[in-house]
């Protein structure tokens, strides 16, 4: 059985925290089995957030950007 991806969002310190994590198919959560593609599209995401100082309200746009970017790189890789 496949895991099932879930995210979920965790406001920190800067209110721009997203975490994502996979839950397996026994149904425990463990953030180190994540694909590497959303790690990959959450450090992104960090990264800008941090340019624009993690100034609150724009989380979604860095994480859809992010994953834009991402699967911009992963397509040039194939």
């Amino acid at each position: 059985m496949k895991p099932r991806i879930e995210s979920t969002k965790k406001p920190g310190a800067n209110g721009t925290t997203k975490t994502s994590r996979v839950r397996s198919s026994a149904g425990a959560m463990d953030s180190s089995q994540a694909c590497p593609r959303e790690q990959m599209i959450a450090e992104a995401a960090y990264y800008r957030a941090e340019q624009r100082g993690f100034e609150p309200g724009s989380e979604m746009s860095d994480w859809l950007l992010a994953e834009a970017d991402v699967e911009r790189s992963l397509g040039k890789l194939h």
